[in-house]
């Protein structure tokens, strides 16, 4: 049989090539590290997005930054049970997930808290911000009332 299922949060900042925030987007990393997931909203078409970008996507016109409920529900995923590199290969089986958030975009992401085998299409989940050396990084639980 394989390997337990890896459900616990257990990162050390040596274990992955970690994101460098920039201009565009130091403030949705900043709201991480407080717990709180910011988003951006264009100030024209009032479409949210993900990833931060000095310009909306859809129309070209400025973006203003918001508080998101970090709620969403997860749209597809993929169970990673064999991995050949380093830092992967010590944290598998993990589940990747392309999660909708309430606000409409969707973000990939990392699931815990559940075991790789009962995740599915339409799980509500939750941000769970993890703490890895100078950054936090966004993973997602399944929530308390799914």
């Amino acid at each position: 049989m394989g390997k337990e299922a890896n459900t616990s949060v257990e990162l050390r900042a040596s274990d992955r090539v970690l994101p460098m925030p920039d201009s565009d987007s130091a403030e949705y990393w900043e709201g991480l590290a407080r717990g709180e997931l910011r988003l951006q909203r264009c100030t024209a078409c009032g479409i949210a997005q993900f990833y931060p970008r000095s310009l909306c996507a859809t129309c070209g016109g400025s973006v203003e930054w918001f508080a998101a409920t970090g709620k969403g529900t997860v749209h597809t995923f993929t169970v990673v049970r064999t991995h050949g590199a380093e830092p992967f290969r010590s944290l598998v089986p993990f589940t990747l997930a392309i999660v909708e958030l309430e606000e409409g975009p969707r973000m990939m992401t990392n699931l815990t808290g559940i075991d790789p085998d009962d995740v599915r299409i339409d799980l509500p989940v939750e941000l769970e911000p993890v703490s890895a050396g100078d950054i936090t990084l966004p993973f997602f639980t399944p929530r308390a009332d799914s």
